[in-house]
């Protein structure tokens, strides 16, 4: 009849197949997974599109103009004067601390460019 080597083959068999079956079908839910993640992001990104393109509409210049007419008296708002603006001379200095210097130093950065904002 069978020896003990077919037995062993036939259960060796058999727990191949089951894990092959079980491997087939969690590869497949991740597959539906993906799948549902994917239309998800899609549309994701059509409901972005579709809310910047309701932003650009909301922001035209003219749409808030028309705004800013409408609702002057309950808004407040005036045209800007030039001479609203600060001079340069008159912000007050950053106070320097040794601190900064020393970091900023550390970091290879040039001291003037700390604290004069410049970009590299």
């Amino acid at each position: 009849m069978f020896r003990t080597s077919d037995i062993i083959l036939i259960g060796v068999m058999v727990a191949a197949a089951a894990m092959t079956y079980t491997i087939k079908r969690d590869a497949g839910e991740q597959l539906a997974m993906v799948r549902k993640l994917q239309v998800q992001i899609r549309l994701e990104e059509d409901t972005i599109d579709l809310l910047k393109a309701d932003w650009s509409l909301l922001t035209q210049p003219a749409r808030l103009q028309k705004l800013v007419e409408r609702y002057q008296e309950q808004l407040g708002l005036e045209p800007v004067d030039p001479h609203q603006f600060a001079r340069i001379d008159s912000l007050p200095e950053r106070p320097l601390t040794i601190e900064a210097i020393t970091a900023a130093d550390a970091a290879g950065q040039l001291i003037d460019q700390m604290w004069t904002g410049a970009v590299e």
